[in-house]
């Protein structure tokens, strides 16, 4: 009995020794308590737009996600300092994600909205990737677009996102299908108007159905959670309704929102209970 219990003996003190040595190269190799970091219009193209802050948090890993923030502005207008309000509500709510804040280039007399910026989308998910190490945080992500903002990221989410790096899409008042009578029959409305504007005089169905996400969707689509207004003057309520019946018949995760009483965007008790959604939504599909 005493050679078994002497080798138990000398067995557990080589254990307890390998494991205080491992212990202490983890510390002082392998792990890096990070500190928060926050870099400010790194630019990712040559033009002065093409800017983006990006917020990385204390504690990040390689398992820390990313929400990217698309503003609006009907595709000519808006900048990233639109979307700081939810830069502080994820520092505040969601601390363990990373955060990138975009601009792209906005279009004007010379220079249409697409595919200029899904282009410019695509080129900061590129340098994204191409940084990843650098900012020691997962190649995943999720979106948050506003308005026009809504639609480049549902858009982008639907129809570019080869790698399915993005797993999760949000739409507030986002454009969802520019076929929609609601649009094409009404040719006063200002939404109509803007589009001609934005992609030209000759606006073909074709056209028109390539640059919406309604009929750019499919099964393999991340999961969306949609946000509308009932009084909306610029986006009617069948944008975020016939999306959502897609959605549905496609099998993609989703939820949807109508706020019967409001316009292109809210605030107070309807305010608090988008975030409290889309916050849930955020925890279940990216952290």
């Amino acid at each position: 009995m005493k050679p078994i219990k002497s080798l138990i003996i000398l067995l557990l003190i080589v254990v307890s020794n390998y494991s205080c040595t491992s212990d202490s190269n983890s510390d002082s190799t392998d792990f890096v308590d990070l500190e928060a970091k926050v870099e400010t219009n790194v630019s990712y193209g040559d033009h002065e737009s093409q800017t983006y802050d990006i917020y990385l948090p204390a504690h990040r890993d390689i398992d820390t996600k990313t929400l990217i923030l698309v503003h609006g502005g009907g595709w000519t207008s808006g900048d990233k300092a639109d979307m700081n309000d939810f830069v502080e509500l994820i520092q505040k709510d969601l601390p363990n994600l990373a955060i990138l804040n975009m601009n792209y280039r906005l279009a004007d007399d010379t220079s249409e909205a697409y595919p200029m910026q899904i282009n410019d989308i695509t080129a900061v998910v590129n340098q994204f990737n191409a940084n990843i190490n650098d900012y020691q945080i997962s190649s995943d992500f999720g979106f948050i677009g506003t308005s026009a903002g809504a639609h480049l990221a549902m858009l982008w989410s639907y129809a570019f996102n080869e790698n399915q790096q993005a797993k999760m899409v949000c739409s507030i008042v986002g454009p969802t299908n520019f076929t929609d009578p609601e649009y094409l029959e009404n040719v006063d409305s200002e939404i109509s108007l803007l589009l001609t504007h934005v992609y030209g005089l000759e606006l073909s169905t074709a056209f028109l159905e390539k640059v919406s996400p309604y009929h750019q969707v499919t099964e393999d689509a991340p999961p969306t959670i949609l946000f509308y207004g009932g009084k909306d003057d610029l986006v009617p309520t069948s944008q975020g309704a016939m999306l959502q019946s897609k959605l549905q018949d496609l099998g993609v995760m989703h939820e949807y929102t109508l706020y019967p009483e409001e316009g292109h965007g809210w605030t107070g008790i309807e305010l608090l209970d988008t975030w409290s959604k889309l916050k849930t939504f955020i925890g279940a599909h990216l952290e």
